[in-house]
Formats: structure tokens, sequence, C-alpha cells
């Protein structure tokens, strides 16, 4: 990305970056978005996208429309906020139907001819450009462009369009007077413009120069200094002379911060004309500016130590250096310990780097170490990490190296009370899980009574019971058939 940003130029890494709506593939594409890219030159799209139909080019640095001639599918174009100063190279968009150039620089009305050829062109946009300041701008584009239905959002009626051309050769030549003299009006502010940026080049180059000339006398001291304290003095006041040395250099930096702010101010404050050279010049300046703060950064970095994982003697040390929540769970139930780290929700995984060990655990999260000691060994290989989907922590779960012998649970098997109707089944419940210890709170059932018995008669021993003597009642119109069969 860098890349594209100080060059200015449609690149195919950044084209690509563009196209993940359509699999980053670009000779398929048909819309895409370049918008604030600070391109400064229009290319290749005309060979790496045939079939677009949709081009987004607003807010950059474009001086000239360019290279899109070859774009025979393309319906809207949008170019606002750029450098361009005038209407060009489009009689090759066949299918041009909308063109939006608010806000950019064109001061030659007369180029719109170009865009008769485009006879599908129906909505333009010019607001926003020195050309709309012209008397009798409106007039002049509905009389030309007899295609067109919409002029700056607003709608062409049809009268509008016979007024126009009835008056088109007094407003045509009033058009191309206003003309010439904005043209006369931009060269001045080119020359104008080079020339402040010459100065400010001079300037620049001399300031450059005198630091240039500051500073080697005074490194020159300074290590004729060093060298002087290394030979005669004692470490502490070499000590003492490094600190100095180093207040010195953020005294100087100080001078450089408020120098570097005087010149922003200045810079800012200075009254400038808005034309495409401002507008270029103050991109410049911004990414001079960044540019110079980045070095400055560079050259402040120093390489940090390493951080002290596990000392000297083998300790190893609790870090945290991304400065990430957690929490250690131990897991009896499983026998295992859970480490939840907080890991930032949108990081993505293969920035994630897992170490188990027996007696800690280690995460470097985008090169930051995390690590832990843990309170007891654990087994790595069997060890699992899981990040969650809604949360993006990191879950690892450890099991651990000494097993623990759980009791087994006793599952109590529940007694289910019957009905009174059946108390076999209770006692038969009862005798198999054996509860009842004591002989007397325990009985056996009685087979005896299993069967339901008959009425004794007597007492003693079971005798033969006489059979009983059924009274026979007898009537009187009772006849005895011999055919019938008896009914016992």
């Amino acid at each position: 990305m860098i890349i594209y940003f100080f060059l200015g130029r449609i690149t195919e890494d950044l084209v690509r970056r563009r196209a993940e709506h359509n699999d980053c593939e670009i000779f398929s594409l048909e819309e895409i978005s370049l918008h604030q890219q600070e391109i400064e030159k229009l290319e290749y799209l005309d060979k790496w996208c045939r079939d677009l139909k949709i081009l987004y080019l607003q807010n950059n640095l474009i001086p000239k429309i360019e290279n899109v001639g070859k774009l025979k599918k393309l319906e809207y174009l949008n170019v606002a906020l750029n450098n361009i100063e005038r209407i060009e190279n489009l009689e090759g968009c066949e299918e041009l139907k909308k063109l939006d150039l608010t806000a950019n620089f064109i001061g030659e009305l007369t180029s719109i001819e170009a865009l008769k050829y485009n006879i599908h062109l129906n909505e333009l946009f010019l607001v926003g450009n020195p050309c709309t300041e012209f008397e009798g701008y409106r007039q002049y584009v509905v009389a030309t462009l007899h295609q067109l239905k919409c002029l700056d959002s607003k709608e062409i009626e049809r009268s509008e369009r016979i007024q126009a051309l009835q008056n088109y050769p007094e407003v045509k030549q009033k058009i191309r007077e206003q003309e010439q003299a904005y043209l006369l009006k931009r060269a001045r502010e080119k020359e104008e413009a080079q020339r402040r940026m010459q100065e400010r080049k001079d300037k620049k180059e001399n300031q450059m120069k005198s630091k240039l000339d500051f500073d080697i006398p005074l490194l020159f001291l300074h290590f004729i200094g060093i060298i002087f304290h290394v030979i005669l003095c004692s470490p502490d006041s070499l000590h003492n002379k490094e600190s100095h040395q180093a207040e010195g250099g953020r005294e100087q930096e100080m001078w450089r911060t408020a120098e570097d702010d005087e010149e922003d101010r200045r810079f800012w404050e200075e009254p400038t004309p808005y034309t495409p050279e401002s507008r270029l010049e103050t991109h410049r300046y911004i990414e001079e500016k960044r540019r110079a703060k980045d070095n400055i950064r560079e050259s402040k970095k120093k390489e940090k130590p390493l951080q002290t994982l596990v000392t000297a003697e083998g300790k190893v040390l609790n870090v945290n250096v991304p400065k990430l929540h957690f929490s250690l769970k131990d897991d009896e139930d499983n026998n295992q310990i859970i480490l939840d780290l907080a890991v930032y929700r949108h990081l993505d995984t293969s920035l994630l780097d897992i170490d188990v060990q027996p007696t800690y655990i280690r995460v470097l999260v985008k090169g930051k170490p995390f690590q832990l000691v843990l309170p007891e060994e654990v087994k790595p290989d069997s060890s699992s990490a899981k990040r969650s989907q809604t949360t993006g922590h990191l879950v690892v779960s450890m099991p651990k190296a000494k097993e623990i012998i759980l009791p087994k649970q006793k599952v109590s098997t529940s007694v289910k009370h019957s009905d009174c109707s059946t108390p076999q089944k209770n006692a038969r419940s009862v005798q198999v899980e054996k509860l009842e210890v004591d002989p007397s709170k325990y009985s056996f059932p009685d087979v005896t009574k299993i069967i339901q018995e008959k009425d004794r008669i007597g007492q003693g021993p079971i005798r033969l019971q006489p059979e009983k003597i059924t009274e026979t009642k007898s009537y009187v119109e009772f006849e005895n058939d011999e055919d019938v069969p008896p009914l016992i």
C-alpha cells in the first residue's frame, strides 16, 4: 500500500485489493472504487478491466482524463474533486450515460464539445468548476449537448433547449471571450506557483546546508569530549557526561520541533489561491512532513532488549507484554487446567503462537509474549486450544500429568412405591438393595399366603373336608326325560 501512496499511480495490487467483491479477479470486473488514493495519473485500467461499467475516482490528484477510451462498456465515470482542467479522451466510451466532474478546475468550457459523440450521455455534473461562473454557461451546455437530459442535478426542459438554441451564436461568443480571459489568468497562476515552489526549494536547501554545517563541528566536539573523559575521568563522570549529552540532544530536539511548528504555521497561514498547483503542493507538503516524522520516529526507536522469559538459573517468569486479561481455572472434575486469554476479538488466528510446556504456557500475540507458570504439571501433547467465535478469547485446555482416581459414585436406585395390592414387589426390591440389616426389621414373604386358602373346619392339622350337603329343591312339574343328556 505504501508503494502506490508514494508513487501516486494505479497499481495492479491496488486494483486487486479493491476487487474483493469479485474474488480479486480484475479481467471480469464491472465496478471498482479508487477514491481517496492520492492517484496522480489515470492509467492501466483500459488494459486490465475492459468490462468496467462503473468507475469511481473521486478525491484524487488526477490532472487529465486519459487511458479510458477503450472502456466500451463504461456507463458511469466519477472523477469529482480532482485537478482536471478540460474534458477530453472520452469519445471511445460509447455507453457512457453519467459523467461527474464536480469540483474540478475546468475552465475550457468549449471542451464539452468532445462529448457530442457520447450519444447515450444523459447526466452531466460540472458544479464547482470555474466554467460554471461564466455568463451563459448553462445555455451553452444545453445547446451544445442535445442528448443531455439533466445538467447539475436539474432536468433540462424542452423549452429551455429551444431558447438556448435560439441564442446559441451570441452565447458561444461570450463563452469564448470569458474562456480566453480565464486561460490568461491560469497562465499567471502557474508562473506564480512555479516561482513559489522554487523559492521554497531553495530555502529548504539552505536550511539543510546550514544544519549540516552546524552539526558536523558539534558532533566532532562531542566525540573529542567523550575520548577525553574516557582517558582522564572516572566512570561516574563519564556517565554524567553522557547524561548531559542526552539533555543537550533533548534541548536540540525541542528547538527543531519549535522550528517545524513555526514553519507549519507560516505554510498554513500564507494566502494561496485555490489552483491545481496549490492543491498538489499541499498534498506533497503533508506527505513530506509525514515522512519526516516517520524518519524521526525510526531514528528514536532503539532496539529494545529481549524480554527475559527464563532467568539464568532456569526459573520461568510470568510475563504479560500484550497486557491481556486472563483467567486460570482448575477443573477438578475433568482433571485439567483451563486458561482463558482475552485475545483481541478481530485478531487473526495466524498471529497467535501457542507453546505448552509441562510447567508453563507461552502465547505469542503478534510477537508479544504472554507467559504463565502453571500450578501443576500438565501434558503438552494432550492439550488443546480453541477460539471463541463471539468474543475471540483463546481457551487452552491442559490435562494434568498426575491423574487422580476419583471414587465411583453410587447410583441410587429409587424404590417405586406401588399400590397396596402388590406388596410382594416392594418386598423384592427391598431385598435386592439390602438396606435393612436388623433381622427384626427384615421379613421374608409368607409363601403359604400366596394363594388364598379356603376356610378350614376345625382346629389342628389339615383334614379332609366332608362334602357339603346341598339342599335340592323338588319341583312338582319336573319330568325326567331320558333323551336329554345329563347336565354334569
